[in-house]
């Protein structure tokens, strides 16, 4: 099956020095990926980019698919050894599959909220290098496809593409932090703090359904899960 016993990789692009991610030792780095690709997809947020936890996974892959290319053609590899190496190949495309996935939905939240995130520094940490870049592009592009479409036939007044109205609302779209989640607690998490002022302890392996910033701060830390 596929080997994924690397070495410890979840210390990765922290936001702040304070944070101290709660670690699983027993835990390979698929699953770790898998954490990652399901929290993600549901987190109405984007959260930090899993750097070295993918190169890890990628490079393995890529030890992973030159063994199986070789022992493939030699003519010493036993039928039994062949079976064994059509599982492994399956498990290297489930693994790249993930990959792919958790890609996709960083790039369509990046999409959707490429304006805010290039006027937050704090959010930009949260992009790896490819990312960053992608998202200043795709910024330039839609702007540069407003003005050309509509924007240019308008009144300057309404060129600008970050404006608030009286009403409090933004022309730029914002990750929701007040949707619901669904959490399973990794480890006690005692006094989360509640939008009411109270707070509330939560067991391990309990799961409740909160508002997203209410434990935005310990999903960082990766003591609880969505699910």
């Amino acid at each position: 099956m596929f080997s994924d016993d690397f070495d410890d990789s979840a210390n990765v692009r922290q936001p702040s020095p304070d944070l101290n991610p709660y670690v699983d030792e027993s835990e390979s780095n698929v699953t770790r990926l898998i954490r990652a690709w399901t929290d993600e997809r549901n987190s109405p947020d984007l959260l930090i980019f899993r750097g070295e936890l993918l190169d890890d996974l990628l490079q393995k892959l890529h030890q992973q698919a030159i063994m199986v290319e070789h022992l493939s053609v030699d003519p010493n590899t036993t039928e039994e050894e062949h079976l064994r190496l059509t599982l492994v190949q399956m498990d290297m495309e489930r693994v790249k599959f993930i990959v792919k996935s958790y890609a996709r939905v960083r790039l369509y939240k990046i999409e959707k909220y490429a304006p805010f995130i290039m006027g937050r520094p704090e959010m930009q940490g949260r992009l790896s290098h490819i990312e960053l870049t992608y998202a200043k592009r795709y910024q330039n592009l839609l702007a540069s496809h407003f003005h050309s479409s509509v924007l240019d036939a308008l009144p300057e007044s309404t060129h600008a593409l970050d404006q608030k109205f009286q009403d409090g609302t933004s022309m730029i779209t914002e990750p929701n932090k007040d949707d619901a989640v669904f959490i399973r607690a990794r480890t006690h998490c005692e006094n989360v703090p509640l939008p009411d002022g109270g707070t509330v302890d939560l067991e391990k392996d309990s799961v409740h359904i909160l508002r997203y910033r209410t434990i935005e701060q310990i999903l960082s830390r990766r003591q609880v899960e969505l699910v």
